[in-house]
């Protein structure tokens, strides 16, 4: 049985011993280096630019502006094509622009022998801006006639709103009603590998892409769009990919470096970003206010939730709107019993551009929401626990916006696993002695739910081949991208279960390759093992129906008496137990003058279905009154992922994930200054990721249940393990301090500023 096993991951001696290649360790003959030229001025408009004196260094190949540029918009969002354009991604993007809409705007971008001439001609442009006014929060962007980002738009990317149940009258019946407002913050991925990127032709009319990107397939496509070209001239490889987390999911190089080449006459041209051209000219997270309403009868039963958000989308629309859209469809099934009221609104500002990040708008909503169903609890005297015991959802509970049965859901067993692990009851009681003084403790918990995919918002498919090789074993050619998650092993697994055959002789093409891969939307959405599962089990299936179909023709013996195990066709006859080597039967079916053939399959399933996983943190602080600092005690996360596949993996996504909420929740922002849009802290010294140095020794479990819509029973993992750290923190710094922080991140400066306004720090 491959399914449940700890494989260890394919790629993972490949990684540590440094055989596996990335995009920056491919070099081609003659490659010349590309650098974009930024803006100095937050909004506003190129009046000259001159490019005279770099054009004539030795070693430019060519300097190019805007007016050199496609006139084509395009939207740069990695999501599959909707047939309905009213549905599709904002188009409001050009390679390069003389409209500044933030600090950092491409403005010219110049090709040279190296990096150092392109460093230098980039010193010798000259330019002259007029410069417009800044709009960088959502009281300026939204009011009357401020200055528009983009024209016609009134600075507004999107609005929508829905209803389930009756939230007005339920808000009103409550014995109890409740009113919050939280702000999120901007952030960056911080991913390992920059963005990077190169092209070259090898064809009159067809350019290769060589790029780390999450989405080959639909990086192609938007490509081809960008420059007016058709997707068949278009090629994209992925090689391996040094992490991502959303930013990129996002077309941001390729492009350019499309359109570069072909203007050189197709000659290799590679462009990477610097560290700090990640943290500013990529993707941040989107900042979003929300206010919260919640209702509550005595008994502790939640009667409804009203949410109000507003989401700063920066200078260009990338994902828009479908991000805060997305996140208002992940929660509702958490408490499908509450009447429900979302209202988001997405607008533009002269800020980093937001695009998708581990989570997808869902840890802002979650932190909002989990911050208020502790307040609430404590409203009413009832222990945080039991508040959401009470009103969490259940297996046969109906889905508020589907209106579909809820298949699988352990968010009960989820609460009570991790309340035992630590220690809930007493710890509470040990805590006593620790509510005044200098320090102080406290536990927190907070709760999520999360989809598998972005159906029915947008198509989800996957396609697979698989064929037997001369040896015995499979090669499996998929279009969804391993890119540090570990889908590749997953996927070996899982075909692994379904023919009957060790993990270790199964082989993934990790490379995709948009012209010989199957198609695949990308690697988003924590959608990969659900979508995928599908198609992988299908042509598993087929190929060991074929192989089994092949045995019988060439040993005689019927099909149903034919089991592989172990790489061996096993049968019985005449009483004896045989076997039959599959390296046997692959050569007969290569080689064999008058039967056979190569054994291979294909699958493409398209899925429309979108299961809930759920789950939950329980963490423990220690809180420094003094220096306003909290220190983490303990810390676990406990989710139902359905069937885990492959549990050591699994663990890595928690821990993961884990580590990526708690800088998120304690220490992590994009500072910009409130009047000239500059990001104060754009690089890796200043902007406080967090370290080892501040993780605790993190715990994580599972509650494993069968989601019957997955063709192994699993759900997702990927991105759930963020969405629940940081309200689970801030509840506990409330339980330890007697103070709500409902700004992110919950930085000193932040529980100084917050214990100052509540006056406990006079008390110490």
């Amino acid at each position: 049985m491959a399914i449940g096993e700890s494989v260890q991951r394919l790629d993972a001696e490949a990684k540590v011993t440094g055989r596996a290649r990335y995009t920056s360790d491919m070099t081609l003959q003659g490659m010349k280096v590309a650098k974009y030229l930024h803006s100095t001025i937050t909004h506003g408009r190129v009046v000259s630019i001159d490019v005279r004196e770099a054009s004539l260094l030795p070693g430019v190949e060519g300097i190019f502006t805007a007016a050199d540029m496609p006139s084509f918009t395009f939207a740069t969002a990695g999501h599959a094509l909707a047939l309905d354009p009213d549905s599709r991604d904002k188009e409001d993007r050009l390679l390069l622009t003389d409209h500044i809409r933030y600090r950092g705007d491409e403005i010219a971008v110049v090709v040279a022998d190296n990096s150092l001439i392109a460093d230098q001609a980039l010193s010798l442009i000259r330019v002259e801006y007029e410069e417009y006014p800044s709009v960088l929060s959502q009281e300026v962007a939204l009011q009357k006639n401020a200055p528009e980002i983009h024209k016609g738009t009134a600075n507004l990317v999107g609005h929508h709103e829905y209803t389930c149940g009756h939230p007005d009258k339920m808000l009103v019946q409550a014995e109890h009603q409740l009113e919050q407002a939280f702000q999120t913050q901007m952030t960056q991925h911080c991913h390992l590998e920059n963005h990077v990127a190169y092209a070259y032709m090898d064809d009159v009319n067809h350019i290769v892409i060589v790029t780390s990107t999450q989405i080959p397939h639909i990086c192609r496509r938007i490509v081809a769009q960008a420059l007016d070209m058709s997707v068949s001239q278009v090629r994209v490889i992925k090689p391996t990919i040094g992490g991502g987390f959303g930013n990129k999911q996002d077309v941001v190089l390729e492009p350019m470096v499309a359109f570069l080449t072909r203007k050189l006459g197709g000659i290799p041209i590679k462009l990477e970003m610097t560290r700090e051209e990640c943290m500013v000219n990529t993707r941040v997270r989107h900042p979003m206010h929300v206010a919260v309403k919640s209702g509550v009868d005595g008994d502790g039963t939640l009667t409804a939730l009203d949410f109000c958000v507003h989401s700063n989308t920066g200078a260009y629309a990338s994902h828009g709107h479908s991000i805060v859209r997305a996140a208002g469809s992940k929660f509702p099934p958490l408490y499908p019993r509450a009447a429900i009221r979302y209202e988001a609104r997405t607008y533009y500002s002269t800020m980093p551009v937001a695009g998708a990040m581990r989570g997808y708008g869902a840890p802002q909503i979650i932190f909002a929401l989990e911050s208020m169903i502790e307040d609430t609890a404590r409203c009413i005297g009832m222990d945080s626990v039991e508040f959401r015991l009470r009103n969490v959802a259940k297996t046969g509970d109906i889905h508020p916006l589907s209106g579909k049965g809820i298949e699988s859901c352990g968010m009960t067993s989820c609460l009570e696993k991790g309340r035992d692990r630590i220690n809930w009851k007493q710890r509470k009681m040990t805590h006593s002695a620790y509510k005044t003084g200098v320090v102080r403790r406290g536990l927190g918990v907070a709760c999520f739910s999360y989809g598998c995919g972005t159906y029915p918002a947008n198509v989800e498919v996957s396609g697979v081949s698989m064929l037997l090789n001369q040896d015995g074993t499979v090669n499996i050619l998929c279009g969804a991208p391993e890119i540090g998650q570990g889908a590749d092993t997953a996927i070996a697994q899982m075909a692994a279960e379904v023919i009957g055959i060790p993990v270790s002789s199964v082989h993934i093409v990790s490379t995709q390759d948009t012209e010989s891969t199957p198609y695949d939307p990308g690697a988003f959405a924590s959608r990969m093992s659900y979508v995928f599962s599908q198609a992988v089990a299908e042509a598993a299936a087929k190929l060991r129906d074929k192989i089994l179909a092949y045995g019988e023709e060439i040993l005689g013996v019927s099909v149903a008496e034919l089991t592989i195990k172990d790489n061996r066709l096993v049968y019985s006859k005449d009483g004896d137990y045989c076997t039959f080597p599959l390296k046997d039967l692959a050569l007969d079916a290569f080689y064999h003058k008058e039967r056979g053939g190569q054994l291979m399959t294909t699958a493409s399933r398209k899925v429309t279905t979108n299961a809930s996983a759920y789950g939950c943190t329980f963490v423990e602080v220690e809180v420094d009154m003094a220096l306003c600092q909290v220190r983490l005690l303990d810390i676990i996360n406990v989710h139902d992922s359905g069937t885990i596949i492959n549990p050591l993996l699994a663990e890595g996504q928690v821990f993961g994930g884990m580590g990526m909420g708690i800088g998120g929740a304690l220490s992590e922002e994009v500072l910009v200054d409130p009047v000239t849009g500059q990001v104060y802290n754009g690089n890796l010294l200043d902007y406080k990721v967090a370290t080892m140095q501040d993780l605790p020794d993190m715990a994580c479990d599972f509650v494993q249940t069968h989601e019957p819509t997955s063709a192994f029973g699993n759900k997702s993992l990927g991105e759930p393990p963020v969405l629940s750290v940081a309200p689970a923190i801030r509840n506990a710094i409330l339980d330890a301090t007697g103070v709500a922080i409902n700004n992110l991140p919950m930085s000193p400066k932040k529980l100084f500023t917050e214990f100052k306004k509540a006056g406990v720090l006079q008390a110490l």
